[in-house]
């Protein structure tokens, strides 16, 4: 399976999945199972640079989700406006 490939069965399973928004790196290592750990984790943090996908972190957890997705980035865009 090529980048692309990858790529769209990243963003088609993410999108797939309600209720949740945010996912850790193993997910991604389920829905490319033929490729290795660190391949993916490399194309996921492409995907990151890219603006396909957005990274967030706790302090102690790391997550990625669909950039604009969830909560987190609804909260966001509420924010802001109102200053002088």
């Amino acid at each position: 399976m090529e980048k692309a490939e990858a790529q769209k069965v990243i963003i088609e399973g993410l999108e797939k999945k309600k209720g949740k928004s945010k996912f850790y790196l193993k997910d991604f290592y389920a829905m490319l199972p033929d490729w290795k750990p660190r391949d993916v984790n490399k194309l996921v943090n492409e995907m990151v640079a890219q603006g396909m996908l957005e990274y967030w972190s706790s302090g102690s957890t790391t997550l990625y989700g669909l950039k604009g997705a969830g909560k987190q980035a609804a909260a966001e865009e509420g924010e802001g406006g109102g200053e002088a």
